[in-house]
């Protein structure tokens, strides 16, 4: 079974296209494209499954149309509506770099002036600024999503050391 901490949102599936089963995908992360995973894990119903990728090809620089193993039709790829897809973590350590900012989700903040800050329960990216959203005790903070504030990262821990400057965190 797949758990929620081993994969990261990469965009949601909008709508069939065509009659051979093929989906538009709205994605925030073209990772699929950049290493070898032939398959997606989509949200189904509450439950994480993996569907292997026939074929897919970009329509533009955030959608791609996809084609799954076993969905043939379009009546068949109309229950992939809105549902949300899932890449797994495991896969970015072939990547140098980190290119979403939604693989934090999950991470615990510390910060060298202010400690423990709390766990990064969303990433806010519908502004020009992305924002985490961090949780503590039911509080919600928002902290910008900025490479110079993060000084360290253990993947494996999933901990991430940041120096936030004056003024963005109240005392």
């Amino acid at each position: 079974m797949i758990r929620k901490e081993e994969v990261f949102k990469i965009g949601v599936i909008n709508k069939p296209h065509g009659i051979k089963g093929e989906v538009s995908f709205t994605f925030t992360d073209d990772i699929f494209d950049r290493v070898d995973c032939d398959y997606l894990i989509l949200l189904m119903d509450g439950i994480l499954v993996p569907f292997f990728m026939e074929e897919y090809r970009f329509r533009s620089d955030t959608v791609a149309l996809v084609k799954f193993e076993g969905i043939d039709t379009a009546e068949q790829a109309r229950r992939f509506t809105n549902v949300e897809v899932y890449f797994p973590k495991k896969f970015m350590d072939e990547q140098e770099d980190v290119t979403s900012w939604n693989f934090f989700i999950g991470f615990r903040v510390e910060d060298v002036h202010h400690g423990y800050l709390g766990e990064i329960t969303n990433v806010d990216d519908t502004t020009l600024n992305v924002l985490f959203a961090i949780e503590k005790d039911g509080e919600e903070l928002l902290l910008p999503a900025h490479e110079e504030f993060i000084i360290g990262l253990d993947r494996e821990k999933k901990v991430m050391k940041v120096n936030v400057p004056d003024g963005l965190i109240e005392p």
